[in-house]
């Protein structure tokens, strides 16, 4: 009974992978952008979604759209955004401490004791320094971020396209007669 009640709970999971993560990206993938500019959006919405403070990668995605305009896919950027979301925690921590590499700033302790103090409001100073070395690390590391995911997307977005995109898999054709055709039909008769 525990085996079945394992299975429908990861076919919960799966379903809702399929909902709100495949079946969009499918959808982009069959609306027929351009390679480049798929991912130039999800190496721009990965980038954006890592950003330290948690909550901002939505505006930052939502800014970034509205200054881009078309030369981004809109919602490719806030799917790579979406799909980052749980990973964006994990990297805080190593932004802060890229941070403090770069200024050369005390470790900022990750304790119990020292969240005891963030709790209590004694550490409000550390806190600041900690989030402005987390800013820091993630300014310095967004270009590379950004340029590397940009490198890899594109090869993979080229080969996902033609995969995925009934037009440009199949050679165009064009079943309406061309104006030459029509001009060589009117003079032969």
């Amino acid at each position: 009974m525990g085996d079945l009640v394992r299975r429908f709970r990861l076919q919960g999971i799966g379903n809702w992978f399929n909902k709100k993560v495949v079946d969009p990206f499918v959808e982009i993938l069959s609306r027929g952008a351009e390679p480049k500019q798929l991912a130039l959006s999800a190496a721009l919405g990965i980038t954006l979604g890592v950003f330290p403070i948690v909550g901002v990668p939505f505006f930052f995605c939502v800014l970034a759209i509205a200054m881009l305009g078309n030369s981004i896919n809109a919602p490719t950027v806030m799917l790579a955004n979406f799909i980052i979301t749980p990973i964006e925690l994990s990297l805080v921590i190593v932004f802060l401490r890229f941070g403090e590499f770069l200024t050369g700033g005390a470790h900022f302790p990750l304790t119990s004791d020292a969240l005891r103090k963030v709790l209590t409001g004694k550490a409000s100073m550390e806190i600041f320094l900690s989030i402005v070395h987390a800013l820091l690390g993630w300014l310095v590391m967004a270009p590379f971020i950004l340029g590397i995911l940009y490198i890899i997307c594109v090869p993979c977005f080229t080969i996902l396209l033609r995969k995925f995109n009934s037009t440009a898999s199949s050679p165009k054709r064009d079943d309406a007669t061309s104006y030459v055709e029509v001009m060589f039909k009117e003079r032969d008769a």
